[in-house]
């Protein structure tokens, strides 16, 4: 990996193996993508969600690389049932895996993305997180914690450039790009869709009469890091809430750019997720969080302060 000499070793290890994996899973997505032989599965853990045989080699995989470089830890995927790694009875580093998210776009070509991130039990909070952009020319958004204990986040690039991502200049809503999940038509869309007061506060005419409030599409941990780059202003989650794995890295590489990810009540969400026991921990991968997100803590309140909620 280029460009990363300034990175604590555990990140950069953690890097190369997530740029191994995008490089060995890239051709047989489109394989897939070109033949139409997608290699669905059965998907016994969320019966609503796509899974393929690419899922599970990406899950195997990343057990397999990180043992490598962790000699023992929790393993917990979301193909899986958390599991202990290596040889310790309770072991202090927990890395949660989504191998391979949205996969059904990933084996039509079209988009695809894997998500790692280390937390530490005894600290209570992630110290590395990386979230893998298969085909888009950011390869990578990463977020780690430093020797001197502060976290810092960047994006690389498939040219070599590396990119420190710190917090943008403030913007309004009605300035702002704001994202959402709304592939799903009843769970998502139409929801988002009903919410007036929202989508009338994005159309508002800035001061030189131009209309540059925007609403787009966009997918799980990623769409935080987009947030964390500054190609977003903000990510709305308020209809069915993200898994772990897909909140939780973005969580950390835009906490480590300087933004903000607060409950629909308002309130900050903390970066502890309680992975106190394997109970704790697989119970963490069942729950579902609803959020708002953005690059400062004035846009999410002002996001709130025009959303419609149940009473």
């Amino acid at each position: 990996m280029n460009d990363a000499t300034h990175l604590p070793e555990l990140a950069k290890r953690t890097a190369n193996v997530v740029e191994t994996l995008m490089l060995e899973i890239r051709p047989k997505l489109m394989e897939a993508a070109f033949s139409g032989r997608v290699g669905e599965s059965h998907n016994a853990r969320h019966s609503d969600n796509f899974l393929s045989v690419h899922d599970m080699r990406m899950h195997d995989r990343y057990r397999e690389l990180m043992s490598r470089h962790i000699e023992s830890f929790i393993y917990a995927s979301e193909e899986a049932d958390p599991q202990i790694v290596g040889n310790e009875r309770d072991p202090d580093l927990c890395v949660l895996v989504d191998p391979l998210d949205t996969s059904e776009l990933a084996v039509r070509g079209l988009l695809g993305y894997t998500h790692v991130m280390i937390y530490s039990r005894a600290l209570a909070r992630p110290i590395v997180s990386i979230v893998g952009d298969i085909y888009h020319h950011v390869r990578l958004y990463l977020a780690a914690r430093h020797d001197d204990g502060k976290d810092w986040a960047y994006a690389y690039t498939t040219d070599g450039g590396c990119h420190a991502l710190r917090q943008r200049a403030q913007k309004n809503l009605s300035e702002s790009l704001l994202t959402n999940f709304l592939m799903r038509p009843g769970e998502r869309f139409l929801p988002l869709s009903r919410q007036e007061r929202l989508m009338s506060a994005l159309d508002r005419p800035t001061e030189d009469g131009k209309r540059r409030g925007r609403v787009g599409v966009d997918f799980g941990s990623v769409s935080l890091c987009h947030v964390a780059a500054g190609f977003t202003e903000g990510v709305l989650e308020f209809a069915k809430g993200f898994a772990i794995w897909d909140l939780a890295p973005g969580h950390y590489i835009l906490h480590s750019a300087g933004g903000t990810v607060l409950d629909l009540a308002g309130k900050p969400i903390p970066l502890d997720y309680n992975f106190n026991t394997l109970a704790d921990i697989a119970h963490a991968m069942n729950r579902r969080q609803k959020f708002v997100a953005a690059g400062s803590y004035e846009l999410a309140q002002e996001i709130l302060l025009h959303l419609d909620l149940p009473e």
